[in-house]
């Protein structure tokens, strides 16, 4: 099993930027890939970034490309989310996940395991 933990939500401004941190424990060498989905009120959770945990690679949704960095620190085994240019359609409570094949990809039942969620809101 793998335990992840998110931190570094808060209430920013527009324009402001917020690093969120998934810090995983446990049997980290089964997860192939690190994702970051979020979920706003009344809409369906969405994937927005993920990033290879051996080789590095990383993917992003279109509408945070340029604006969202997701890198990790594999001796801290934690994933960042670096988000810059915040807009208030960006609120939502972000979950950090793991998946342990190359099939994780875009499809959050592809992944194995999930962090409890860390609340990001952006005030216009």
């Amino acid at each position: 099993q793998v335990q992840l933990v998110e931190s570094g939500g808060g209430l920013v401004q527009a324009g402001d930027s917020l690093t969120l941190s998934c810090a995983a424990s446990g049997r980290t060498y089964s997860v192939y890939r690190m994702a970051w989905f979020r979920q706003a009120p009344e809409k369906e959770r969405e994937w927005i970034a993920a990033i290879n945990w051996s080789g590095g690679s990383t993917y992003y949704q279109d509408s945070v490309k340029g604006r969202f960095t997701i890198s990790r620190d594999n001796a801290k085994n934690t994933v960042y989310l670096q988000m810059n240019s915040l807009k208030p359609e960006d609120t939502a409570v972000y979950y950090c996940a793991g998946g342990r094949t190359v099939l994780a990809g875009r499809n959050g039942a592809a992944y194995d395991y999930w962090g409890q969620g860390t609340q990001v809101t952006v005030s216009s």
